[in-house]
């Protein structure tokens, strides 16, 4: 995955952004490349967030790390003993997760965090095979709507589903799927959501809170 050229937009979007920098960072040496899911490969949640940033995870190589919204999310799932540690920096770092594996819709950072819908199409089949291998997942939180979308068309419950049936996309709408995943949806903890309180710390830990008692068998 790594390796993926599928998207020239993104690529050549991601390497300039590694060459030129943020100066905060300009010491650093930037990934630049497709970022991969991270987590427990046991897990029984899964986290499905839109893409890298463009000086977070592509500048770190690791999905929600080194920007504000992994510092939301990593602080809520060490919360929730999800993590051993309540905040991301870099590979390097020693955060661990237990139980819980996080990924992205896209994987590389797009403009103005945007990808098209084709290049959403393109990077699908990451997210589908994720969705195959993590056969213990009793919980999926989706953040934002393209990564509603995203998850239950690479896991296919879009097509097996009639759009009624469908879980809907609304902060803290939760759906329980044929198979017995509950499906949990948040808003992105963007700043475009947490700076304007749309999205608050208590909203976001009640989302892992009930993840936490359906994995613990609520």
């Amino acid at each position: 995955m790594i390796d993926c050229e599928r998207c020239p937009r993104l690529r050549a979007w991601c390497e300039r952004v590694a060459r030129e920098k943020k100066r905060a960072f300009r010491d650093q040496e930037y990934w630049g490349k497709p970022v991969p899911g991270f987590g427990d490969r046991e897990a029984r949640l899964l986290v499905v967030g839109l893409a890298p940033a463009a000086h977070g995870g592509n500048r770190t190589g690791r999905v929600f790390t080194g920007d504000s919204s992994g510092s939301w999310l990593y602080e809520a799932l060490h919360r929730f003993g999800f993590a051993n540690q309540p905040d991301s920096i870099g590979r390097g770092d020693s955060l661990r997760l237990r139980d819980a594996y996080v990924t992205a819709s896209a994987r590389c950072a797009p403009p103005a965090n945007k990808p098209t819908r084709a290049e959403l199409e393109r990077c699908r089949p990451f997210l589908a095979a994720e969705t195959r291998l993590l056969t213990r997942v009793r919980v999926v939180v989706l953040l934002g709507r393209i990564g509603w979308e995203a998850w239950l068309r690479a896991s296919g419950w879009w097509e097996r589903l009639s759009a009624r049936e469908r879980p809907r996309f609304a902060h803290a709408a939760e759906t329980r799927l044929p198979d017995g995943t509950l499906v949990l949806c948040s808003f992105h903890p963007s700043r475009q959501n947490t700076n304007t309180g749309r999205l608050t710390r208590a909203m976001w830990h009640d989302i892992f809170r009930r993840a936490r008692a359906v994995v613990d068998g609520g």
